[in-house]
């Protein structure tokens, strides 16, 4: 069977359509990565780091992800099947190994969308004072009005149907809606460099390694996105290798748009005042051009990242969720395939109830969210990594359409090293004592959802090898389980 030919179906139909061009692959990566929390955290960002100080958590924190994406570009373009990692840890690591890394991925999904279905009434509220009517309850602080969560959830209610409707669809929505970020990004820039003050910037450095640390363990959350490009592998009408490109460019695109902001947002208001701000990078351009035009534009352009990162996570969750029901790891419901529309509309529809419910937890989910996400996306990440040599080792004749260094397997290998190594350093960060320790909250939300992935891990039938007919001989086994 040629690696780049999806194989038959055997839990559930293939039957994607290929639509998915360069620029809506590249904006399918780049947008999932560039959502709310530019606007919402960058006052953090300067507050515990310094105006160099955050940059620099950035720049290490890109650098650690251009790892990890070089690693994803390699394995995608061998394997450029729905559901991304999921196929590349079930034939480098077995049936377990890819239940636990998709699940883990998924988890980071999730936790993003839910962020995400928060963040839009959020903004709105900033854009309509007056939204808070009828008030529902009180969580963690925050009360809840029922006019605020509604934004939310029909948010959620219009991205489920749009996604159910087409790979095509979604996908034009997306690129449309990163066109209109990207032009109000450039005026940012432009605005900021000629009407910012160097001065404003000081201290560039604050915090020291504890305020540095605090920047950089966000990073994973921020950054997940770029690994949506091989979930909707199946869906690209473009080359393998072409793909591969797309996953590191997406990735240095992303890095270098969070440096922007941060430097722009620190050059226009001095960093003494960002703590006094409501949404630091909008609140910013707000007073530096003497206008709240400008401030409710950036907010736009944070309400455009908003639904592009929702919309990407929506796509790349629900063809995680179905390439594992694909293969009999979660209720085959998950694998059900639109009949006419090519989408995995049962997972989509999973994926969007879940999403109208969060706004009714209020703005607590926001910070709930990241905190919970984040380790579960570095330990998919790790477990890629490590796949990723394993593979090298296993098969080195392996078409690899993008192989990381060329004709020189040392560098691939030094990079693989590097990405397992720096994915490490950073999951240790949430461990107990460590500056990104987890609130109780954020615990119960990991523990819940990694509880449930190890009931499903168990279930699974043993003595599967890993290989390039690992699918296979689980289905096989799942089969003769039912039927004896």
């Amino acid at each position: 069977m040629n690696s780049h030919s999806p194989p038959a179906a055997h839990g559930g139909e293939r039957s994607f359509i290929r639509t998915l061009g360069n620029v809506d692959i590249f904006f399918l990566g780049f947008g999932s990565m560039i959502g709310f929390g530019w606007i919402v955290l960058s006052g953090d960002w300067l507050l515990a780091a310094g105006s160099l100080g955050a940059a620099v958590a950035f720049i290490i924190g890109g650098i650690i992800m251009a790892f990890v994406g070089l690693v994803y570009s390699e394995l995608v373009s061998a394997m450029p099947l729905a559901g991304g990692e999921h196929n590349y840890l079930l034939r480098g690591l077995g049936p377990v190994a890819a239940l636990l890394g998709s699940w883990g991925i998924i988890g980071g999904y999730l936790t993003v969308i839910l962020f995400e279905s928060v963040a839009v009434p959020r903004t709105a509220l900033y854009l309509f004072p007056d939204l808070n009517q009828i008030p529902l309850w009180t969580i963690a602080g925050s009360e809840v009005h029922l006019t605020w969560a509604l934004i939310g959830s029909g948010t959620a209610l219009l991205l489920t149907l749009l996604n159910i409707r087409g790979i095509r669809l979604a996908s034009l929505f997306q690129t449309s809606v990163m066109m209109f970020l990207v032009v109000i990004a450039v005026i940012m820039f432009i605005s900021a460099f000629f009407g910012g003050d160097t001065s404003n910037m000081q201290p560039f450095f604050t915090g020291g390694a504890p305020g540095l640390i605090a920047v950089l363990v966000v990073v994973p959350f921020l950054f997940v996105g770029f690994d949506v490009i091989p979930q909707s592998a199946e869906e690209a009408n473009v080359a393998p290798r072409q793909i591969g490109k797309l996953v590191v460019l997406s990735v240095i695109m992303a890095a270098a748009f969070y440096i922007g902001i941060l430097i722009l947002t620190s050059l226009a208001v001095p960093v003494s005042q960002i703590g006094g701000l409501d949404l630091a990078t909008a609140d910013a351009m707000s007073i530096m051009l003497g206008a709240d035009f400008w401030g409710q534009l950036v907010v736009a352009a944070g309400l455009a990242g908003i639904v592009t990162t929702w919309n990407a996570f929506l796509i790349g969750a629900s063809r995680l969720l179905w390439a594992m029901a694909n293969s009999g790891m979660i209720p085959a419901w998950f694998a059900k395939m639109h009949p006419t529309n090519g989408t995995p509309v049962n997972a989509i529809l999973f994926i969007g109830v879940a999403s109208m419910i969060a706004p009714f937890f209020g703005e607590a989910m926001l910070v709930w969210a990241v905190d919970s996400g984040s380790p579960s996306i570095v330990i998919t990440y790790l477990m890629v990594a490590i796949v990723f040599l394993v593979l090298r080792r296993r098969e080195p004749d392996m078409e690899r359409p993008m192989r990381v260094g060329g004709d020189r397997p040392g560098i691939g290998t030094i990079v693989g090293v590097l990405a397992v190594v720096s994915t490490a350093g950073m999951l240790s960060l949430y461990l107990p004592g460590m500056p990104a320790f987890l609130s109780w909250e954020a615990w119960i939300m990991f523990g819940v959802w990694w509880a449930l992935g190890l009931v499903f891990a168990f279930r699974l039938p043993r003595g599967v090898k890993p290989g390039p007919n690992a699918e296979e001989d689980l289905l096989e086994l799942i089969a003769a389980r039912k039927n004896g």
